[in-house]
């Protein structure tokens, strides 16, 4: 990805002096009054596959889903939460991280990941704290500006006429994804719910998509992934699903490269719906052959 050859080592950007200690949880909720409701970074610039199949999974039996950035448009929340409290530790120093930076080295990573990368010379404890208050100024953010990603209902009904299985599975904490599935309204759609972190290793390691296999008892063979992001989408693929990435925030090119099978901006795209709809067709055909 050329855009982000430019950026330099974690390590550069962390300032390796005492750093600033105000107090990172806030109690203000003006300051959420410029929270960004959409980020300037556009996936728009590449075209996406046109012709690609997902009827080698018929008969199909269950479809999995990350959650953030694949549910819905939490990406914007997360950059304004992982500036903000970045600038007030002196990360980068002081200077705020960019869009970019948050793409191509925070989006998709589990925190504990993330502690190392962001924060190699801070007690381990510490930085962990940092991603607790982090998470918690996330869930006050989304308690009021979460929005699905468009065509999420739509899906979700064809899922259940379809009676297919199921599955969350995401790197964020359980505080997290429980808050987002149950703002969105599905806290009774989903039969399963994997929290990487609770796995033995996280994403974008298979582990976590594989214990979701396991517990709606199914084939790799007859399931496939929605992801937005680039460990996401290695996951599902090592776990031998193929992915439609959700190409919301993060580049068509770049999901695409990684192992996505289809690419869409949101599940109302024409070419998803198609692919759907010859996979339903599939599957029916494999029933009364059987």
């Amino acid at each position: 990805m050329p855009a982000f050859a430019s950026f330099r080592v974690f390590s550069d950007f962390v300032t390796k002096t005492h750093l600033h200690t105000t107090p990172i949880c806030r109690k203000n909720s003006s300051i959420f009054a410029s929270v960004p409701t959409q980020m300037s970074i556009s996936s728009n610039s590449h075209p996406l596959q046109s012709n690609c199949s997902l009827s080698f999974v018929a008969p199909l039996e269950a479809i999995l889903f990350d959650i953030d950035g694949t549910l819905c448009d939490s990406d914007p929340l997360h950059y304004y939460a992982f500036r903000e409290m970045l600038q007030e530790v002196g990360f980068n120093g002081g200077v705020p991280i960019s869009e970019e930076f948050f793409i191509e080295n925070i989006s998709g990573m589990h925190n504990e990941e993330l502690c190392n990368v962001l924060f190699p010379y801070w007690d381990l404890q510490r930085a962990l704290k940092f991603m607790d208050d982090k998470e918690a100024m996330f869930r006050r953010l989304a308690s009021t500006k979460l929005k699905p990603v468009n065509g999420l209902d739509k899906l979700c009904k064809w899922i259940e006429d379809c009676g297919l299985k199921r599955a969350a599975v995401t790197n964020a904490p359980r505080p997290n994804a429980e808050l987002i599935i149950s703002m969105l309204g599905l806290a009774s759609f989903f039969e399963v719910l994997v929290i990487g972190s609770e796995c033995d290793r996280a994403k974008p390691f298979p582990d976590p998509y594989l214990k979701a296999l396991h517990a709606l008892k199914v084939s790799p063979k007859h399931a496939f992934v929605f992801e937005d992001s680039v460990s996401g989408i290695k996951a599902g693929v090592a776990a031998g699903m193929p992915v439609v990435g959700v190409a919301l925030r993060n580049p068509e090119v770049l999901l695409a490269e990684t192992g996505a099978t289809l690419v869409i901006r949101d599940f109302d795209e024409l070419k998803l719906w198609t692919c759907l709809e010859e996979l339903e067709r599939k599957t029916e055909e494999t029933k009364v052959t059987t």
